[in-house]
């Protein structure tokens, strides 16, 4: 089955320890539609200027990503600039222009809105509540958000996380939104407010998956060599819901899979700046080291003496 997702197509200016990318494509629906497609079809829905080349296009286009849905207005694409330290779990932003975005109205085309899978990437909650509406009977709905809109959108991101049936957020915004420093604690209080599911994002220390009654860990996968983890979370959350589309297994069994799943497509895209290292992978690898991770967490079920 087919996903929609509804976010950013950026350029992006990043620094890391280990290199610099200047204007190189970016944004959450960039990175989340790249990694889905490698499982399923995808559908896109975003904003960029009259300054974003067709190359860029093209390339989107050559991994079956209907672009029907990207808008392609007067003025700049939405830019984004960040730093980060030795410390890659978290992003310095330098600058932010919002550009095109400040004025994006998602209109989901028709063919869209029969959608089975939604993903409502990092955009204002009144944007997603937007789209929300006008998709007719998706299975699952997942949605991202971010610190920007927490501290100044409250309330209408607790209205989009009531109608979701998943939450994907990293452990820093977890804690910000309810004030927590506990994720068990923050993870029961979202839960609480309507979502089946909270995954948390943890970086270099791999995912947490919450249900009212249940938790989950799995490990990052570890690498000895990191560039850029500019899109990790929009990477995992392509791979988590793309697999689970492919598949349209939803049982407990199946999400654990598909989060294993997106950490796989995660740990090959801090690999290079930008989509680099997501370009030139191919499905054997991925396989590959889906096995690599079974092995990481794999041990003999022999009772404590």
């Amino acid at each position: 089955m087919s996903i929609v997702v509804v976010g950013t197509v950026a350029f992006d200016t990043v620094e890391t320890p280990f290199g610099h990318g200047e204007n190189v494509l970016g944004g959450s629906a960039t990175y989340f539609s790249t990694s889905a497609s490698f499982f399923t079809d995808v559908s896109l829905v975003a904003v960029v200027g009259e300054d974003f080349p067709l190359e860029h296009v093209d390339f989107l286009q050559s991994r079956n990503i209907d672009t029907t849905g990207l808008q392609r207005i007067p003025g700049k694409t939405f830019h984004w600039s960040g730093r980060y330290g030795y410390d890659l779990n978290e992003a310095q932003t330098l600058d932010t222009q919002l550009n095109v975005l400040r004025d994006f109205q998602p209109n989901l085309p028709e063919s869209y809105r029969d959608a089975e899978y939604l993903f409502l990437a990092n955009i204002d909650p009144d944007l997603q509540m937007q789209v929300l509406e006008q998709v007719r009977n998706p299975k699952l709905v997942a949605c991202d958000t971010m610190n920007f809109w927490i501290s100044s959108k409250p309330e209408s991101l607790k209205k989009v996380l009531q109608k979701v049936d998943i939450v994907v957020i990293n452990e820093g915004e977890a804690r910000q939104f309810t004030g927590e420093a506990n994720l068990v604690k923050a993870a029961r209080q979202i839960i609480a407010l309507g979502c089946k599911r909270l995954v948390i994002k943890r970086g270099e220390y791999g995912v947490l998956m919450f249900t009212a009654d249940s938790v989950f860990a799995a490990p990052a996968y570890p690498l000895e060599e990191v560039f850029d983890p500019t899109g990790a979370g929009d990477t995992f959350a392509g791979g988590f819901m793309g697999y689970l589309a492919n598949t349209g297994d939803l049982s407990e069994e199946g999400l654990r899979q598909a989060i294993v799943i997106g950490s796989v497509m995660a740990s090959f895209n801090v690999e290079d700046f930008s989509l680099e290292r997501m370009k030139r992978l191919e499905y054997p690898e991925i396989e590959t080291r889906f096995k690599d991770f079974r092995s990481l967490t794999s041990f003999s079920n022999i009772a404590i003496k």
